[in-house]
């Protein structure tokens, strides 16, 4: 190692940036290394448990890690990256205070992340929501919840089936588990409102291809499909939205739905500023990355997660899934070949295969592949639930959700809507 710190600069705070950083602190020393982590929030989200916080299952807090918290040594740095000069090893960052600063570095980390894909569909922009952040879990609850209450007073028929229809366009995992979510929270709310006693919500779920989340087998993808169906959710399998306005959407089948509540969760694709850090590009935007995680031309770049298009090791010639389980992986991965680097040392390639995958599909129920073994009902929502809980950072983490689950399986689900969360009302003068 140099004998003087060496510098090594993180550019994201999600699954893999922190896993890149944490990784970095255990087996690195405080003097012969200066680390600095570069994110847009000062906190990573736990994302697979977004449908829990929009369903009240989980306190929203629980749902993200402060990064100051679960990082010891790390200057932490909150603001965007606006680019980087690899010839001269620095990156241009705006910080919360405002104007621009150039960090340099001797080994750069992009984990940047992604962002949800959109599509060029008319009025899809202006009439639909989206589900990757903590504050669109947060939102969608609210907004459901008061689509509840104005159903209760309209008196128009065809007006108070509209409001009580919920579609969501994509059949993953985000969007299938988000739908099971708030369809239970809102079997629950429902009863609060004796107007409203012979109502039921109408849901639909829409997916370009023939079957939700296929990773986990025909099998597992028919039993859910089927516990969808028995909850009342309406499949259009093979479909896709036409058009869409704040008062219905059109199907490519000519199907028109009048609905108020439309959440796409369509896919995600490379955060925006991977097309402006200047970097070699697959066909799908995400950085060109050998087998162990170094950009392709680089000296000391590595990428990382979804962003980048990491060779799959259990699929030769194909990328790693978007995963969070595979961020992770990469991020303590690269972490070590940052050290080896800085130590002279070779590289070693990335090597992991999928664990399991799991699908909620709402309280005790859900999905799961494990080493191969497929699980369904009770059994895998505990064996989720249990995966999920083991890779939070954190033990004080670790407690609360654990804390959160416990009431909740005593208690009925708090219904409350959190409208004004964040946003106070302005007082009269």
């Amino acid at each position: 190692m140099p004998s003087s710190p060496a510098r090594i600069v993180i550019v994201g705070g999600g699954f893999a940036g922190l896993a890149a950083a944490r990784r970095v602190e255990r087996d690195s020393r405080p003097e012969r290394v200066s680390l600095t982590l570069l994110n847009d929030t000062n906190y990573m989200t736990y994302t697979p448990f977004l449908p829990q916080a929009a369903a009240g299952t989980l306190e929203p807090r629980h749902v993200v890690v402060p990064l100051r918290q679960a990082l010891h040594r790390t200057h932490v740095r909150v603001g965007r990256v606006h680019g980087a000069d690899y010839a001269a090893r620095t990156v241009r960052f705006g910080s919360e205070a405002g104007g621009e600063i150039e960090i340099g570095y001797d080994q750069l980390v992009l984990a940047p992340g992604s962002s949800p894909r959109t599509a060029p569909i008319p009025g899809l922009t202006d009439a639909a929501v989206g589900f990757a952040t903590l504050a669109d879990a947060v939102w969608l609850r609210n907004h459901v919840l008061r689509q509840l209450e104005i159903a209760d007073v309209t008196s128009d028929p065809d007006e108070r089936r509209r409001h009580l229809t919920v579609v969501f366009v994509g059949g993953g995992y985000a969007g299938v588990e988000a739908l099971a979510e708030i369809e239970d929270l809102t079997r629950v709310a429902l009863r609060l409102y004796p107007a409203l006693r012979d109502e039921r919500l109408r849901w639909v779920l829409i997916e370009a291809t023939d079957a939700i989340f296929p990773e986990v087998g025909t099998r597992l993808a028919a039993y859910a499909m089927r516990e969808l169906v028995a909850r009342g959710v309406e499949l259009r399998l093979g479909t896709t939205v036409a058009e869409a306005t704040r008062e219905a959407i059109t199907l490519s089948t000519g199907e028109r739905v009048p609905c108020a509540t439309l959440v796409w969760t369509a896919g995600v694709r490379p955060a925006p500023i991977v097309r402006r850090l200047g970097l070699p590009l697959d066909a799908r935007t995400r950085i060109r990355v050998d087998a162990t995680m170094a950009v392709e031309g680089l000296d000391g770049v590595w990428a990382v997660g979804d962003a980048a298009a990491v060779p799959d090791p259990a699929r030769p010639g194909l990328a790693c899934p978007p995963t969070s389980q595979h961020a992770v992986r990469q991020g303590r991965s690269v972490g070590q070949n940052v050290l080896r680097a800085l130590a002279g040392q070779r590289a070693e390639p990335f090597r992991y295969r999928t664990v399991g995958l799991f699908v909620d599909l709402g309280r005790g129920k859900a999905v799961a592949s494990v080493f191969g073994i497929q699980f369904k009902g009770f059994p895998a929502w505990f064996l989720g639930r249990t995966y999920h809980l083991s890779h939070v950072p954190g033990v004080l983490r670790k407690g609360r959700i654990a804390a959160d689950w416990a009431v909740g399986l005593v208690f009925r689900r708090d219904v409350a809507e959190l409208g004004t969360l964040g946003h106070p009302e302005a007082r009269d003068r």
